[in-house]
């Protein structure tokens, strides 16, 4: 079965570590997304102005406070297990603040991944 893993990261300059230990243990690609959390948002007071039903404009009129979010599709669990151990190495423990969020989803089915 593979793997979806989702690491949304605290510090984006944490980014090329991560990928780099990633590929060392066989990780064969990842695909990096710019992203903002609604509690940093809210945290930068961002959010004050927006209207009660806001449209993608109004996001997109506002500083962002970036994060970076890695996305990974693995297919074996104890590579699963190696990559959250990496990633916690390098951002801390993710159960603390400021450092990023993980979350593993199951994919049924994947297609373009280069595998034959």
């Amino acid at each position: 079965m593979s793997y979806l893993v989702v690491l949304v990261v605290d510090d984006p300059d944490d980014c090329p570590k991560i990928l780099d230990a990633w590929a060392k243990i066989g990780v064969s690609g990842a695909t990096l997304l710019n992203s903002t959390g609604m509690g940093r948002i809210k945290k930068a007071g961002l959010l004050d102005d927006l209207p009660l039903l806001p449209n993608l404009q109004n996001f997109l009129s506002v500083r962002e406070e970036a994060h970076r979010t890695i996305l990974s599709v693995v297919e074996d669990e104890a590579l699963v297990e190696k990559m959250t151990e990496i990633a916690q190495h390098i951002i801390g423990d993710l159960d603390e603040p400021h450092t990023g969020f993980l979350f593993v989803v199951p994919v049924l089915k994947a297609y373009g991944l280069g595998r034959k």
